[in-house]
């Protein structure tokens, strides 16, 4: 029973990780493609609150619902295809810290210039397009870890 209520926990945050994430980047896209700094900004405001919390409570919950699952299902955590999620929830989070701060300094510049009338500044667009960026790196691992938590391979 135990096993089960783990992978449920596991299945669910994985589910919130991918969901969030990819909904965030389609309303953050679409915001941003008005060129409307007051969109912008309340987009922004709400896609920093769920990052905060969805997001980081699933970035917590997955590893641990994944240590204790492998040692309920008895595998090591020195399995290679566990070894290789692990590298790649790392390579994940190493793009999505940045993203989160960009998030924030861009739901503050556009409520800004919201409240100025102005539109979105320079300062905006280069953080945006490094934002767009680290979203391909960051869902490619995370697809990855999917695949190897489903196959379960032996990769050496």
């Amino acid at each position: 029973m135990l096993y089960f209520a783990l992978k449920y926990l596991h299945v669910i945050g994985a589910a919130v990780l991918l969901g969030t994430g990819a909904g965030i980047a389609f309303f953050m896209l679409r915001a941003h493609l008005t060129g409307e700094a007051a969109i912008v900004a309340a987009v922004a405001r709400i896609v920093v609150l769920a990052d905060f919390l969805f997001t980081a409570t699933a970035v917590v919950a997955q590893p641990l619902t994944g240590i204790a699952l492998a040692y309920e299902a008895g595998y090591s955590l020195r399995e290679s295809w566990i070894v290789l999620s692990i590298v790649l929830y790392m390579v994940t989070g190493a793009f999505w810290l940045p993203v989160v701060w960009m998030q924030m300094q861009m739901r503050d510049l556009a409520s800004a210039a919201a409240t100025d009338g102005k539109p979105l500044p320079a300062r905006y667009q280069t953080l945006f397009r490094v934002w767009f960026a680290f979203g391909f790196p960051a869902f490619g691992a995370v697809m990855m870890v999917f695949w190897l938590m489903i196959s379960r391979p032996s990769i050496w």
